[in-house]
Order: structure tokens, then sequence, then C-alpha cells
């Protein structure tokens, strides 16, 4: 995991010609957790201060799927980035900003991470860095920054632990049973 984060930081600068104007949105909670290791990748290459917030996607999801809402009223909150809201104001009006995401699936998530940012601001580019692309798109979104291709069945399950929250960074599959 430490060399794919390595590589998809250096092709993030490549993309952008450097980190001026970056800013990396991580969702919660394993993908603001990757996007705080990409910051500070990137930030000790180009030796520059890049910024990085979480974002909670809960709110603009048509699925009915549900992020950790309660997530900042645990005990690990100081593990992730500050949450990105329009409360920040932050304006990212001339950014170049970095989705991150743990898993791309079905790509729901991504488009209610869009939906979310640009309620907020908008921004001079919008892409997308994954650590998994496991196909079955829904809608047709695709990652700029890719770890790791690993098709699946629609069926199976992908976990991805981080050592900030699990102990150990590994990438599970979990195969369901077809009954």
């Amino acid at each position: 995991m430490r060399r794919v984060c390595t590589r998809i930081s250096h092709e993030i600068i490549e993309r952008n010609n450097g980190a001026d104007n970056l800013v990396l949105l991580g969702l919660l909670r394993r993908g603001a957790l990757l996007a705080s290791r990409l910051a500070k990748n990137i930030s000790d290459i180009e030796e520059t201060s890049v910024p990085v917030y979480s974002l909670d996607i809960t709110q603009a999801r048509d699925d009915g799927l549900t992020t950790s809402a309660s997530l900042f009223d645990s005990e690990d909150a100081s593990i992730f980035p500050a949450l990105f809201s329009a409360e920040n104001d932050l304006d990212l009006t001339n950014s170049h900003v970095v989705l991150v995401d743990d898993v791309l699936f079905t790509g729901r998530s991504i488009r209610a991470a869009m939906d979310t940012v640009t309620r907020v601001s908008r921004p001079k580019q919008v892409q997308l860095a994954v650590l998994i692309d496991r196909g079955h798109r829904e809608l047709p979104i695709r990652a700029d920054f890719i770890g790791k291709n690993l098709p699946t069945k629609r069926s199976e399950q992908v976990h991805v632990l981080m050592d900030e929250l699990d102990g150990i960074d590994r990438i599970d599959v979990e195969r369901m049973d077809q009954t």
C-alpha cells in the first residue's frame, strides 16, 4: 500500500504540474485516511503544504447507503483530516481538487462527492484517485489515478484495512456464498 500511495502521489504531482492550487478531499472513512497519506507524500516531495479534508457524502447519496455520520463524535476522530463543509469557508474556485476514495465500485459515492463539492464551490478541475478499482460501474465515472485494478464479481466485497483504524494495511476480498 505504501508503494501504491507513493506512485499515486507522483502521478498527481505530474498531472497537475506540481502541488500549487491542489486540494485533496478524502471520502470518509478510509478515503480520508488515504488522502492524508497522499497529502503527506506530496508535501514531502514538493516541499509545500497540501490542504486535505475529509468529505462526508451521507446527505448526497441516492442509494440509501450511509457513511459513518457520527465519525467525529468517536474517539478516533483525531486521525482524520478536518471535515469539508460550507462552514469551512473554503473557496475551491481556482483549485485542482482530487477526490480520494479507497474502493471505486458503482460510482455512486463519487457522484455524491461531486454533488457535495459543487454545492459549496466550483473547482477549476476535479480528479479522482482510488486505491482499488473493482469495476461494475452504474454511472459513467472513471478514476484518473488507480492504485490497483481488481476485477471482482458483483457479489464479492472488497475490504480495505488501514493501519490507522485496523492496525494493519491490507486488502481483503470476501467471496459471498451463492445460495
